[in-house]
């Protein structure tokens, strides 16, 4: 097991958690408020906000949520662990075992989870390795909660914040919960939802008379529909005539855009390499220079097998190791680079990634 080192930690928890009030205002944050006053004005009952830290214990992030011990998700290269037992949250969910075992003894409630998870995630204009996410647990010990009242909360929600907009909620499974379902909003995935599962509600010792509906939204993406956004480095953009539209729900004014400029690169990587890891890997090396980058495209993926010898001689493949073709699509959002500066974040992105043993470094 990998863990993170003591700076790897200390960076992560130095990021700004957008849903915090007490880091400063921000357009999630109203986002945060419009679901939970929607839902406490349909269902009349009170909303218990709390966030929880953001170090979790393997077990409320994973176990007591019903996920396989085998479960892909649970890997090193998609979680960032801090010891055997603790790991930074990859998702708020994590926080709904603690708030179920320290429920009234007659629960009817609207339990809400805001905040900042960690995932090792491909970069692009629609994904970030820091998501914020939203989990809205609705427990009651009266009437039993059905499918027909998760539709009511789905309709809820996004009347709350997207009015007016197409719903699909395709089947989805889930692990702590019972007919899972995704939501889009025109076309856009914004979260997932279910009958909260009764293995979970019985582990925290609460009796077959409650029941729950369980929904955990992407912040992000619904504050980038409201404001028309398509691009997620926006919501933490530090030019103040893009920062300062990020205090409010209007639509976004946009500035002026930088020009892009791409870089393709032809690199050797283990063969269970994916764009999820990649992406996670040119963050790491990258730290805030990151944010220079629009996009990461996997264009093509070969096998050591499938190449000529020559171009295996290349990049000094070797078995085990496919070659993959890249492309670094470069675009700061307050500033234009210059092709020094493009060429350095290639190479820095290019020795963070090739695993082979013969290199090609932009000439400068």
């Amino acid at each position: 097991m990998s863990y993170l080192t003591p700076a790897q930690l200390d960076a992560a928890l130095a990021r700004r958690d957008l849903t915090d009030p007490s880091a400063g205002e921000h357009a999630i944050q109203l986002v945060i408020a419009r679901i939970e006053q929607g839902l406490a004005d349909a269902w009349g009952v009170p909303v218990r906000r709390d966030p929880g830290p953001r170090i979790v214990t393997v077990k409320n992030n994973y176990d007591r949520l019903g996920y396989d011990g085998a479960a892909v998700t649970r890997d090193r290269r998609y979680s960032r662990y801090v010891d055997a037992d603790r790991m930074l949250r990859s998702h708020t969910t994590a926080r709904i075992p603690a708030l179920l075992d320290n429920l009234d003894d007659d629960p009817d409630i609207l339990l809400s989870v805001p905040g900042m998870c960690y995932r090792r995630d491909a970069i692009d204009r629609q994904h970030v390795g820091e998501p914020h996410q939203h989990d809205l647990w609705r427990i009651s010990n009266g009437d039993r909660l059905t499918s027909d009242d998760l539709d009511a909360m789905i309709r809820t929600v996004v009347a709350a914040v997207l009015p007016g907009r197409r719903i699909e909620t395709p089947e989805s499974l889930h692990p702590y919960t019972l007919e899972g379902r995704e939501i889009y909003v025109d076309g856009v995935e914004i979260g997932e939802c279910g009958l909260a599962h009764p293995d979970v509600l019985r582990g925290s010792g609460l009796p077959d008379t409650v029941t729950g509906l369980a929904m955990g939204l992407g912040l992000d993406r619904i504050t980038m529909l409201v404001k028309d956004i398509d691009d997620i480095r926006l919501l933490r953009a530090s030019d103040p005539r893009i920062a300062d539209q990020m205090g409010d729900l209007t639509k976004y004014r946009p500035v002026s855009a930088m020009p892009a400029t791409s870089r393709d690169l032809s690199l050797a990587v283990a063969d269970d390499q994916d764009a999820e890891q990649l992406g996670d890997r040119v963050r790491a090396v990258l730290g805030d220079d990151a944010t220079a980058i629009e996009e990461i495209e996997v264009r093509s993926e070969t096998g050591h097998d499938e190449l000529p010898e020559s171009a295996r001689r290349r990049m000094g493949l070797r078995p085990g190791q496919k070659n993959v073709l890249l492309r670094l699509v470069l675009r700061d959002l307050d500033r234009t680079l210059s092709t020094m500066e493009a060429n350095v974040i290639r190479d820095r992105v290019y020795a963070a990634l090739h695993e082979g043993t013969a290199h090609e470094w932009t000439a400068r």
